[in-house]
């Protein structure tokens, strides 16, 4: 058995995994589904210093005083950014790495750089109009291709502001730790949401595991059997 740590990406939290826990429990998995600062809720604690560091600190913090081992790391989006520089100081602990429609940063890179600059523009502006200058708002909840009704009755009012820093703060990753433990990309390809197909040909020459869902980005939320069936062929 393994234990799963699933990490929400931006805007998110924790309970947008609710779908998928009760899937890979019944398997016999144990399941961890922290919410990252200022987020979900936590929403509380969001002040403007809330950086990359902090989100890499709160699940560092799980994987310790939780005392877990054998430990499949699923990054969701920009968790992808969470998860490389959590496998930095914690690869002891891990056993496969997930990139879940994802970012898959290099050394040195932060969120910003793997965005186009006309989004890069747009998240300090509308981080500067609608944020008190230190959060971007969400897209609306249609962009992560949740379309049902009830779907989004139940995401949209929970997505909260992200923290800026989040996306500007470069990641450290000179250990190649992130290289050497075995990893999966699963891309979200119905509709894909753009940003993460830059990374297609890097996972598909470069020894990854690489799956495709056809799923809108908030898979765990449209597809959570697909989803789950995925995450369990890594314990296989």
């Amino acid at each position: 058995m393994v234990t799963y740590l699933l990490v929400h990406g931006a805007w998110h939290g924790g309970w947008c995994w609710r779908r998928v826990t009760p899937l890979l429990r019944r398997a016999g998995h144990d399941v961890f589904t922290p919410t990252l600062t200022g987020l979900g809720e936590r929403a509380h604690l969001a002040h403007p210093g809330i950086d990359l560091e902090t989100h890499i600190q709160d699940v560092l913090g799980v994987l310790e005083y939780e005392d877990l081992d054998r430990v499949v790391l699923v990054g969701h989006s920009s968790a992808g950014m969470v998860i490389a520089g959590v496998a930095e100081r914690a690869a002891e602990r891990l056993v496969h790495l997930v990139y879940l429609d994802a970012f898959i940063p290099h050394d040195g890179q932060s969120l910003a750089d793997l965005v186009r600059p006309e989004r890069r523009e747009q998240m300090l502006a509308t981080a500067q109009a609608e944020g008190d200058g230190w959060r971007v708002p969400p897209f609306p909840v249609q962009a992560y291709g949740v379309t049902a009704d009830a779907d989004i009755l139940w995401v949209g009012p929970k997505l909260m502001g992200q923290p800026l820093r989040t996306f500007q703060q470069p990641v450290r990753l000179t250990s190649r730790t992130t290289e050497t433990l075995p990893r999966t990309f699963i891309y979200c390809s119905n509709p894909a949401m753009g940003p993460f197909d830059q990374f297609l040909e890097r996972v598909r020459t470069g020894g990854w595991r690489y799956r495709e869902l056809a799923t809108g980005h908030d898979a765990m939320v449209t597809g959570p059997e697909q989803l789950a069936d995925l995450l369990l062929e890594v314990a296989d």
